[in-house]
C-alpha cells in the first residue's frame, strides 16, 4: 500500500526544456553550490531542469541525483519560506518511486522538514509533500509508524477538513488513512480525532464509484477499533450504508453490486463492536434493527449473509437474543435455511446457523425454539460435506439440548445423527468439529439420562471416542466426558463393557488420578467412575490389577474437601470388592 498519494495521479507534463545529459549535470553542479548565495529563478532553473529529466527517464536520472549528494541539499530547501519548496517535494516524489532511492531519502534527513511542510497552507506544496512522503514510506511499517509517532495523523485529519474541496488534496489524504490505518498503532491516534465525522461528511458528497470505494477502503480497517465503530454510527454513517444497500440491491451493474457487498459487510463489522451494536438495536425496535431483518427473505446472497450475521451479532447478550425469538426472528432463520438445503449457499448457511446458535444459548429460547421446530430444520445439514457448517450445526444443537431431558433424547436416539456424530469425531483435519461431536455426543447421554440413548451410541460405535475424550487438555471436555461415561456405567455397564475394556478406559482413569496436574473436578468424577465400573467383572479385575487403591488413599488428604471424602468412599468401596 502507499502512504500518501499512492494512486498514481497523471503527473503533470513538465515544460519542455532543450534538455541532455549536460544540462542535468550542470543543474546538479549548480545545485550543489547554488544553496547558499544563489537567487530563486537561477533554482528554479535546476529545480525543472531536473523534473524535465526525470520525466524522460526517471531511473537513470534518479541514480544520477542520489551519486550527486544533491538530496542532503534538498533538506534545506524544503521550508514554508521558499517559492521554491512543491518543486523540491515534487523532485523527491518523483525519484522515491524507485525502491532504491527511499533509503537514500530517508539517510538525507528529508521525512522531519517534510512532515513540518504539513502545517503550511499553501495547497501545492501539502499535495507535493504528501506524494514525497507517500513514496519514500511506501510499503515501510517501520517508516509509516515513525510517521505516525511524529503525529502526522491529527494533522492529515485536519487538512481533510480544511481542503474537502480540493480533489487531489482530499484523495492524498485518503490514500495516506488507507494505508496509516493498516497499523494497530494508528487506530488510537485516529480514535482522538474526528476522522469518523469528516470521512462520513465526505462520504455523503460522492457520488462517483471510486470515489466511494476510496473512503470504503479507510472506513474498513478503522471500523475494526470499537472506539471509531461508536464514532462512524453517531457520525450517521449507518444511515449511508442502509441507503446505498437500497439504491443497490435490485441493480446487476458491476460496480453496484461491489457497492451492496462493501456496504452490507461494513454495517456487520459495526454491529461487533458492543456499545455500537446496542445502541443501533435499541431495545428492539431500533429502525436500522427492522431494515436489517428485512435483508434476511431478499434474493440477494449478499444481502441474505449480511442479514443472518447481523442477527448474530445482535444475539450476543441474553436480552437482545430473548427479545429477538418472542418477535419470530427464529422462522424468518429457518425460512432463510430452507432456501439453502440443496446445492445451498456455504457462507449463507454458516451465518444462518451461528445466528441460531446463538439465539439458542438463553435458558427460555431453548423451549421455544425447539417447539419451533429448529433441530428439525439444522438436522437437513447433516449431509454437508463443509466443515464450517458442520461446526455450526453441532454447537447449535448442543446449546438447544442444554437441560432439555426430551429433545436430548430424541436425538439420542436419531441413528442417523449419532452415526454422523462418531464419524466426525475422526474428523483429525478438524479439530473443532471432532471437539463439538465430542461434547454434543457426550451432551446428549448427560441430558437425557437415559438407557435407549446409551444403547444407540455404543451400537454406533461412540464409547471409544467419549474415553478418548477424557483424555482431552481442556478440562471442561474432559469433564464432560467423565460425567456421560458415570451414567453409561451406572445404566447400562453390560452393554457397553466390552467397548469401555477395549478403549483402556481403566487405564486412563489410573493416569488421571495419578497425575497432579488433573484439576479437583478431574479427580473426583474419576473417583466416581470407578465405583460405578467395579459392578463389572472384567473391569473390576482392571481395577484390582493396578493398585488403585495406593492412588486413592493419598487422595483422602487432597486439599479439595470435596475430593478428599470422594477418596474416603471410593478407598472403602475398593476395600469391600478387593
Amino acid at each position: 500500500m502507499r502512504l500518501m498519494g499512492g494512486r498514481r495521479r497523471k503527473e503533470a507534463h513538465h515544460p519542455s526544456y532543450p534538455s541532455n545529459r549536460d544540462n542535468l549535470s550542470d543543474a546538479l553542479k549548480k545545485l550543489k553550490i547554488t544553496t547558499t548565495d544563489s537567487t530563486a529563478d537561477s533554482l528554479e532553473g535546476c529545480l525543472d531542469c531536473l523534473l524535465q529529466a526525470l520525466a524522460q527517464n526517471n531511473m537513470e536520472t534518479s541514480e544520477k541525483i542520489q551519486k550527486s549528494g544533491v538530496l542532503q541539499v534538498f533538506a534545506g530547501l524544503l521550508t514554508p519560506q521558499s517559492s521554491c519548496t512543491a518543486k523540491v517535494a515534487n523532485i523527491i516524489a518523483e525519484v522515491a518511486r524507485n525502491e532504491f532511492m527511499r533509503n537514500p531519502c530517508v539517510d538525507a534527513g528529508l521525512i522531519p522538514p517534510l512532515v513540518q511542510l504539513l502545517n503550511c497552507k499553501d495547497q501545492e506544496v501539502l499535495l507535493q509533500t504528501g506524494r514525497a512522503l507517500g513514496n519514500i514510506c511506501y510499503d515501510s511499517h517501520t517508516l509509516q509508524s515513525q510517521l505516525i509517532n511524529m503525529g502526522v495523523i491529527p494533522t492529515l485529519v485536519k487538512l481533510l477538513g480544511i481542503h474537502c474541496q480540493n480533489a487531489a488534496l482530499t484523495e492524498m489524504c485518503l490514500v495516506a488513512f488507507g494505508n496509516l490505518a493498516e497499523l494497530e498503532s494508528s487506530k488510537e491516534q485516529f480514535a482522538y480525532t474526528n476522522i469518523a465525522e469528516e470521512l462520513v461528511k465526505l462520504f455523503k458528497k460522492q457520488i462517483e464509484h471510486d470515489k466511494k470505494e476510496m473512503i470504503f477502503e479507510v472506513l474498513a480497517p478503522l471500523a475494526e477499533n470499537d472506539v471509531i465503530k461508536l464514532q462512524l454510527v453517531e457520525a450517521g454513517l449507518v444511515e449511508c450504508l442502509l441507503e446505498i444497500v437500497q439504491k443497490t440491491v435490485d441493480s446487476d451493474k458491476e460496480d453496484d453490486i461491489a457497492e451492496l457487498k462493501t456496504a452490507s459487510d461494513l454495517m456487520v463489522l459495526l454491529l461487533l463492536g458492543d456499545e455500537s451494536m446496542q445502541k443501533l438495536f435499541e431495545g428492539g425496535k431500533g429502525s436500522v434493527f427492522q431494515r436489517v431483518l428485512s435483508w434476511i427473505p431478499s434474493n440477494s446472497h449478499q444481502l441474505q449473509l449480511a442479514g443472518a450475521l447481523a442477527i448474530a451479532n445482535f444475539a450476543r447478550n441474553d436480552g437482545n437474543c430473548i427479545h429477538m425469538v418472542d418477535n419470530g426472528i427464529v422462522q424468518k432463520l429457518m425460512d432463510l435455511l430452507d432456501r439453502h438445503v440443496e446445492d445451498g449457499n456455504v457462507t449463507v448457511q454458516h451465518a444462518a446457523l451461528s445466528a441460531l446458535r446463538n439465539l439458542a444459548i438463553p435458558v427460555v429460547n431453548k423451549a421455544k425454539m425447539l417447539s419451533a421446530g429448529v433441530a428439525e430444520a439444522v438436522l437437513k445439514f447433516l449431509r454437508s460435506e463443509m466443515p464450517p457448517v458442520q461446526f455450526k450445526l453441532l454447537g447449535t444443537l448442543r446449546m438447544l439440548i442444554d437441560a432439555q431431558a426430551e429433545a436430548a433424547e430424541q436425538l439420542g436416539k436419531n441413528v442417523k445423527l449419532v452415526e454422523r456424530l462418531v464419524e466426525w469425531c475422526e474428523a483429525k483435519d478438524h479439530a473443532g468439529v471432532m471437539g463439538e461431536s465430542n461434547r454434543l455426543l457426550s451432551a446428549l447421554i448427560r441430558h437425557s439420562k437415559s438407557k435407549d440413548v446409551i444403547r444407540t451410541i455404543v451400537q454406533s460405535g461412540g464409547i471409544k471416542h467419549l474415553v478418548t475424550m477424557a483424555t482431552s487438555e481442556h478440562v471442561i471436555m474432559q469433564n464432560e466426558a467423565l460425567v456421560a461415561l458415570a451414567l453409561i456405567a451406572a445404566l447400562e455397564l453390560v452393554t457397553a463393557e466390552k467397548d469401555l475394556e477395549n478403549a483402556q478406559l481403566v487405564q486412563i482413569l489410573h493416569r488421571l488420578l495419578s497425575d497432579d496436574r488433573s484439576a479437583p473436578e478431574i479427580k473426583y468424577n474419576s473417583m466416581v467412575l470407578i465405583c460405578a465400573l467395579i459392578g463389572s467383572e472384567p473391569l473390576q479385575k482392571e481395577v484390582q490389577s493396578m493398585a488403585f487403591l495406593e492412588v486413592v488413599s493419598k487422595l483422602r488428604s487432597h486439599e479439595n474437601k470435596t475430593v478428599a471424602q470422594q477418596a474416603s468412599l471410593t478407598e472403602q468401596r475398593l476395600a469391600v470388592e478387593s
